[in-house]
């Protein structure tokens, strides 16, 4: 059976992935359903360790997107499936290089793993594939594909991933799925029985100070590019403004995860894109 998502992709994308949603509505309409269906495919592919119970189960499923972008970038029919025939649409339409998507089916691969990353370098490589790489997608949908765009989403990508990674702790850890580095939890003196206690400890802190200020540093890498931007890459490096608001408020919750205000939605979140908008900033 092929992957299933919800009737409608936007639907789906504002439930699930609202930020980066929000994002593309500063593009040009005639762009939006393409930018939808990189996302639309990203949400499938990020939520196949979920909806599976062995990782056998999990590769079948992600071997399905590679045999549909074979037909994609192939000259024949598409299968049929909601995310699958826009997203074979906007690959043609819009000359979106297939090592951008394997990168990002590869890179999901890793979710089936239960061993968390040896090191940051390593979470690091991970989130280049997952998010850094669905970033670039989307410029090239936006025709803004000059290096300093494709650097800067780069390091936006990987910042994103990063504030993703820190905010799920709990979720994942309910799952007794750990993504926090070998390395970085050893520097912390922090062990797998307090990260899978589920509930905030100061070794947890200072591991997750350790991701935040890693994100940090991208986001402020990122920026440096500023200059030499085009305004029409905004859309895919605004989400840079929430995850850094995140980063904020992180801080001033002594880097605990299971804050309220970590957990719950940037309620801002819409302002900010849009005054960053206005600012030609991210």
């Amino acid at each position: 059976m092929p992957p299933s998502t919800s009737d409608t992709i936007p639907t789906d994308l504002r439930r699930h992935d609202r930020d980066r949603f929000l994002a593309t509505l500063f593009a040009p309409a005639q762009h939006q359903p393409d930018l939808w269906a990189l996302l639309a495919f990203n949400l499938e592919i990020a939520r196949v360790r979920e909806v599976v119970s062995q990782p056998i189960l999990g590769q079948i499923r992600l071997q399905w997107w590679r045999d549909m972008l074979d037909e994609a970038y192939g000259d024949g029919p598409v299968r049929r499936h909601i995310v699958a025939t826009p997203l074979a649409e906007a690959i043609r339409a819009r000359r979106i290089p297939r090592f951008l998507l394997d990168a990002m089916i590869d890179g999901r691969e890793r979710d089936l793993d239960e061993a968390p990353p040896a090191s940051l370098a390593v979470l690091e490589d991970y989130a280049d594939a997952t998010s850094a790489k669905l970033l670039q997608a989307m410029l090239v949908v936006l025709g803004a594909t000059a290096p300093a765009a494709s650097e800067a989403a780069t390091h936006v990508g990987i910042a994103w991933a990063l504030v993703g990674l820190i905010r799920a702790i709990p979720f994942h850890a309910a799952a007794q799925r750990i993504y926090i580095p070998v390395e970085v939890a050893q520097n912390a003196d922090l062990h797998e029985a307090d990260i899978l206690a589920l509930k905030p400890c100061a070794a947890l802190s200072h591991a997750v100070q350790q991701l935040a200020e890693a994100a940090g540093e991208r986001l402020s890498r990122a920026r440096a590019l500023r200059r030499d931007i085009p305004r029409a890459a905004l859309p895919a490096l605004l989400p840079a403004r929430i995850a850094a608001a995140t980063l904020k408020r992180l801080a001033m919750t002594g880097y605990d995860p299971y804050a309220p205000q970590i957990q719950q939605p940037d309620p801002l979140a819409a302002a900010r894109l849009w005054f960053s908008w206005q600012l030609r900033r991210y």
